[in-house]
């Protein structure tokens, strides 16, 4: 779709010239909070059609903490600053420069790594076909993940049980309603911190 990516290109871009006093402000309050590693956090992650990328975030946690892919809130290995970060997204900034290379769109599935995109089989596949994006309408609906995962006595069997798998519907059905409207409605309700209806519902009234 040329129209959203050239729109991911131009609003990236937009976004990272304005949002850069910001950005270094955050790398310096990381070096002054936490000495011990990178300013940045970098992992590789499942792209378009099965591809690979370096995924860029802000550091929110401690050096070789050897933690599991599942984040857990209130874990030792995040740090106070980490913590803040994320509570408001804002570790998820330096993505604006995946987007802006073309590893990832602002709307589309979650990256994973490499072992839980493994798991895909079938149908779900065709998720693959996308760019993952910095928001979905999967990551409107669990977008207190963290929290929902400290409160189960197993958050991994949770995720892998629960999350996981409504996640992986959710964005299977995106790839099948997927429109340049749509995409303007869950930027716009990620903006406002809204949850999204069913994109099957939404993206035949947008």
């Amino acid at each position: 779709m040329i129209l959203k990516r050239t729109f991911d290109i131009g609003a990236s871009l937009v976004l990272l010239v304005l949002l850069l006093p910001i950005l270094l402000v955050i790398g310096i309050f990381i070096i002054i909070k936490m000495p011990d590693g990178p300013v940045l956090f970098s992992q590789k992650r499942v792209g378009k059609d099965a591809g690979s990328f370096i995924m860029f975030k802000f550091r929110t946690m401690t050096v070789n903490h050897g933690g599991s892919t599942i984040t857990v809130k209130g874990e030792s290995r995040i740090t106070p600053l980490g913590a803040f970060l994320r509570k408001y997204k804002l570790d998820e900034l330096p993505e604006l420069y995946n987007v802006l290379r073309g590893d990832m769109s602002f709307v589309g599935p979650r990256p994973d790594v490499p072992g839980y995109a493994d798991k895909l089989q079938g149908e779900d596949r065709l998720i693959l076909n996308l760019r993952p994006g910095l928001t979905s309408p999967a990551s409107l609906k669990y977008a207190n993940e963290e929290e929902i995962l400290a409160q189960q006595d197993d958050p991994v069997k949770y995720n892998d049980e629960v999350i996981y798998p409504e996640k992986i519907r959710m964005n299977l059905d995106y790839y099948k309603n997927r429109n340049f409207l749509l995409d303007l409605k869950i930027i716009l309700y990620t903006v406002l911190g809204k949850q999204l209806k069913e994109t099957n519902k939404t993206s035949q009234n947008v």
